[in-house]
C-alpha cells in the first residue's frame, strides 16, 4: 500500500467520525490525489527493478541471470591412481563410460557452474566427442584415439588438446605421476578458447525437467560393476537428509580432491548400449544411436525406462514418450549390458 493511499484512508476515518462523508473529501481531493497517485506509481515502477527468472538448461535450477556460457566439456581421468578428482561436484552433466579394459572415464558437461580447475585431463574417444557434439561443447582433452585424432582435426568440433599445451594451458601437478596428472583452469581454458577464436557464448537448449512427485520401485542403493575388481565397481547410495545420491568408486565416497565436497546427484541415469573391442589396445566402439533399455534413479525410486538418442543427447523415455530430469546435476552411466546393474 502506498503512503497517500494510507493517507486517503486515515482521512476517511477521521471524517467519519466527525459526521462528514468520505464522498466529500473525495471529491475536494479528487484531482490532486490522482495526479499525486500517478506520479508516485510512475516512480515506484522505474525504482522497482526488474525482476525476471531464467532457468540454467542442463539442470532446471533457477538463476536471476540469462545463461548464455557455452557448455564446456572436460575428459577425466578415473583410474584408480586419478582419484579424488578435481571439478567433478561442479558438473551439471557427467557421462561415465568404459575406455580400455574395466577403467572408466569421465566426460563433465559445465555449464552453470565453473570449478577453478578440472583434471585429471585425459585422451579423447570418438564416443566420447559424440556426447559432447550433442551440447555443442567445447571439448578438452589431453590426447586422443586415431579415430578421435581424426575427428578432432576434421574441423566440426572445436577442442582444446593437452598435446599441444602441455606446460601452458595444462600444467603438471606434483603428486602424480603421468599420465594422471594433468590438469586445466577454467581460467586457461577461456584464454584457450580466445586464442583459437572459439566462442563461449551460446544459447543452450535445454534439457526436459519436470516437478511432479517421483514414481517407481524403492531403490536407496545402486552398484554397477564394470568388472570383479573392486575399483571397477560404482556405488550410489540416496541420502534423505539431502535428497540426493552420493556416488562410491571400490567403497570410497567421490569428493573434490580441493574442496573435499562431496558429488551429490539428483537423477542417476544407466542405460545399455551395445559395446565392441575394435583394436589390439582394447579400444571400444561404442552404438550410441540404436537407443535401448535403461534404469532411472531419482529421489530414491526407480523406474525402468528406455533411451534414445536425441540430437546428440541420451534422454530416458518411457512407453515410448520421454520424460523429464528433476532439476540438479545428472550422471548418466553408459553400461554394456544392464545385468551388471543391481539395486
Amino acid at each position: 500500500m502506498t503512503i497517500l493511499k494510507r493517507w486517503f484512508i486515515v482521512v476517511c476515518s477521521a471524517f467519519l467520525l466527525s459526521g462528514s462523508g468520505c464522498a466529500k473529501a473525495e471529491k475536494e481531493r479528487a484531482a490532486t490525489n490522482k495526479e499525486a497517485i500517478g506520479k508516485q506509481t510512475k516512480v515506484e515502477q522505474e525504482e522497482a527493478p526488474a525482476h525476471k527468472q531464467f532457468v540454467f538448461p542442463l539442470t532446471g535450477i533457477k538463476t536471476e541471470q540469462k545463461p548464455n556460457h557455452r557448455v564446456v566439456a572436460v575428459m577425466i581421468n578415473n583410474h584408480p591412481k586419478a582419484r579424488p578428482q578435481s571439478g567433478l561436484h561442479k558438473a551439471d552433466i557427467v557421462y561415465e563410460a568404459l575406455a580400455e579394459g574395466d577403467v572408466t572415464r569421465f566426460l563433465a558437461l559445465y555449464q552453470s557452474e565453473k570449478p577453478e580447475k578440472v583434471g585429471p585431463v585425459r585422451s579423447a574417444r570418438d564416443y566420447y566427442i559424440e556426447l559432447s557434439k550433442g551440447y555443442d561443447a567445447l571439448y578438452i582433452c589431453h590426447g586422443w584415439s586415431p579415430e578421435a585424432k581424426e575427428m578432432l582435426e576434421s574441423g566440426k568440433v572445436d577442442y582444446l588438446n593437452g598435446l599441444f599445451y602441455d606446460g601452458t594451458l595444462f600444467q603438471r601437478v606434483s603428486f602424480r605421476k603421468a599420465p594422471h596428472n594433468s590438469y586445466i583452469t577454467f581460467e586457461n581454458i577461456e584464454k584457450g578458447a580466445e586464442k583459437q577464436g572459439y566462442t563461449l557464448n551460446d544459447e543452450v537448449e535445454p534439457l526436459p525437467f519436470f516437478s511432479e512427485d517421483v514414481q517407481g520401485l524403492a531403490a536407496k542403493r545402486v552398484k554397477i560393476a564394470y568388472s570383479n575388481q573392486s575399483y571397477a565397481q560404482v556405488e550410489y547410495q540416496y541420502d534423505e537428509t539431502k535428497g540426493k545420491y552420493v556416488r562410491l568408486s571400490a567403497g570410497k565416497q567421490t569428493i573434490d580432491y580441493d574442496t573435499k565436497e562431496p558429488v551429490l546427484i539428483d537423477n542417476v541415469f544407466v542405460v545399455e548400449i551395445e559395446h565392441k573391442v575394435i583394436d589390439e589396445a582394447g579400444r571400444r566402439d561404442i552404438d550410441l544411436t540404436s537407443g535401448g533399455k535403461g534404469y532411472l534413479f531419482q529421489k530414491g525410486v526407480v523406474r525402468e525406462v528406455e533411451w534414445k538418442n536425441v540430437e546428440g543427447r541420451i534422454l530416458p523415455y518411457e512407453n515410448g514418450i520421454p520424460i523429464g530430469f528433476i532439476s540438479g546435476k545428472t550422471w548418466i552411466n553408459i553400461v554394456p549390458k544392464l545385468s551388471i546393474v543391481h539395486y
